[in-house]
Parts: structure tokens; C-alpha cells; sequence
């Protein structure tokens, strides 16, 4: 279920409470949230996770990403989180994977990443930055 990116970051379609404890035993010491709440029925609140991550000793950060786009303070925000996770590893999840994995790939073209590289780690994760790329470009060059 949990794709690696890097050595450091995984993503993830939705999690459940029992797979806390599955990322807790893979080094996770911090999850990243990009799904907003209540996008579909039955779906596992954000709070109900922050519980259990919380209950693991894990790290909890909400960058939700609806499908209307990113924003600046999403890359902060997805940077920040990352940051926190130190020398740990990283759990992020959305409704597919793809959200996280997007989100990730601009703030790391925002801080200087190379996006061949960038697309190369994704699509050995099965995702494709194609959607991005031109802003990850622009990113980068910025």
C-alpha cells in the first residue's frame, strides 16, 4: 500500500487507523495529511488519524490539496512537515497517492531539485508529475 518516493518519504492512497502502526514499523515518525476531510463517504477523518499517529508517537501534519490546485502555502506547509520528521521517515497520503506525491515534487523543485530527477523517483513510485512539470520547471528556475 505504501509506495516509496525516496529513502525517507512514502505516499499513500488513504490510510486507516491499523496502518499507523504498519507505517510506525517502517521508521515513520511523521504523516502528512493532503486529503481534505469528508471528500468522500465513509472516508477516515483526519482527526481520527492524528489520534492514532499521536497514539504511536508519530507526527501529524494536515496539508490538505483539494482538486482545484496548489497554492504557496501548501508547499510551505508540505515543507515544513517534512522538515519535522528530521532524520525520520515520512507517511504521505491522499485519496490516490498522486496528490501527495505532486505536492511533494513542487516543493522540492521550489527548493532547487531537479525535476528529471524528481520524475524519474516518481514514476519508479508509479506516479506521473506530467500535470506539474511546467510549474516545477518555473520553480526551479525561480
Amino acid at each position: 500500500m505504501f509506495r516509496q518516493l525516496t529513502d525517507s518519504l512514502y505516499v499513500s492512497p488513504q490510510i486507516g487507523v491499523e496502518d499507523v502502526e504498519a507505517a510506525k514499523a517502517l521508521g515513520v515518525t511523521m504523516i502528512i495529511n493532503n486529503r481534505p476531510d469528508d471528500e468522500d463517504a465513509g472516508q477516515v477523518n483526519g482527526a481520527t488519524i492524528e489520534a492514532a499517529a499521536k497514539a504511536a508517537g508519530i507526527g501529524y501534519a494536515a496539508v490538505p490539496v483539494s482538486h482545484g490546485g496548489f497554492a504557496p502555502w501548501q508547499l510551505d506547509g508540505m515543507g515544513d512537515a517534512l522538515a519535522q520528521a528530521g532524520a525520520g521517515k515520512t507517511l504521505a497520503y491522499c485519496r490516490s497517492g498522486t496528490r501527495s506525491t505532486l505536492l511533494w515534487a513542487l516543493t522540492r523543485a521550489r527548493a532547487g531539485d531537479d525535476g528529471d530527477a524528481l520524475a524519474a523517483q516518481a514514476a519508479a513510485a508509479g506516479y506521473d508529475l506530467s500535470p506539474v512539470r511546467q510549474i516545477m520547471d518555473t520553480l526551479t528556475a525561480n
